[in-house]
């Protein structure tokens, strides 16, 4: 499989046309990876282009590929969201690597009640930035043709408030449903929202304000798993139900 890097604009590129890599890119591509001239490498935008070509020129600064193929792959539909509550430490960045890794097509932030780490105004837009550099690399890695947005961070009523348009299903290990049984099938083409808690679990009230809007509780089996780790687990069980997988 060819070595995959991403373009900053590669929305005209076309067939026997060139696309330069430059800056942390072409970098990588020349000193990390040790492209050489020839080499054939997968280029996207992480816009849904996605391009095949043959390095012309390599050096640490500029990267020159001319391009072979494009494909240009359509956004998912229904679209998965992950709403990964700030936690303590790397947990919620390990979240969003992972879920990226797995296919998730939006991050949200979410400031829960019981959330350790806080996001004031100085740490929102830092923290964001952060999850989108992750985001970007683990998409990088994975060669998706999208890379999935991160949303600046919400409160629970906001996030109440996306229950109009989207299929909220919150990850509560005490849930009565289990989410192999919400019976999602790709039919309903709204966003499926799914919300994992901080360490200290989603609040009652919390839990309350979310079923008001029309939120459905469900559990992953009958464990309970960390926040790290439940979000990429639910991603994985509904992407095979969406028939995604």
């Amino acid at each position: 499989m060819p070595l995959h890097f991403l373009a900053e604009d590669a929305s005209d590129a076309q067939p026997d046309g060139m696309v330069v890599l430059t800056g942390a890119e072409a970098h990588h591509a020349a000193a990390v990876r040790r492209v050489r001239v020839g080499e054939e490498v997968s280029l996207g935008d992480g816009r849904g282009v996605w391009l095949t070509g043959e390095c012309e020129a390599v050096t640490p600064r500029e990267v020159i590929v001319r391009i072979s193929s494009r494909t240009d792959i359509p956004a998912p539909s229904p679209r998965i969201v992950l709403v990964q509550a700030l936690a303590k430490g790397d947990r919620d960045e390990l979240a969003v690597q992972a879920a990226t890794e797995l296919g998730v097509d939006e991050i949200v932030p979410w400031q829960a009640s019981r959330s350790v780490s806080r996001w004031d105004a100085a740490k929102a837009e830092k923290g964001r930035a952060r999850w989108s550099s992750i985001a970007r690399e683990a998409a990088k890695q994975a060669h998706r043709p999208w890379i999935p947005e991160v949303t600046p961070v919400l409160t629970t009523a906001s996030l109440a408030a996306r229950a109009a348009g989207s299929l909220l299903v919150v990850l509560e290990p005490s849930a009565a449903v289990r989410l192999t049984e919400l019976g999602l099938d790709g039919s309903d083409p709204r966003d499926v929202l799914l919300i994992v808690g901080p360490e200290g679990g989603i609040s009652a009230e919390e839990l309350a304000i979310l079923e008001h809007a029309g939120a459905t509780l469900a559990r992953l089996g009958d464990t309970v798993l960390r926040t790290s780790t439940a979000g990429p687990a639910a991603l994985a069980v509904v992407s095979a139900a969406l028939q995604r997988w």
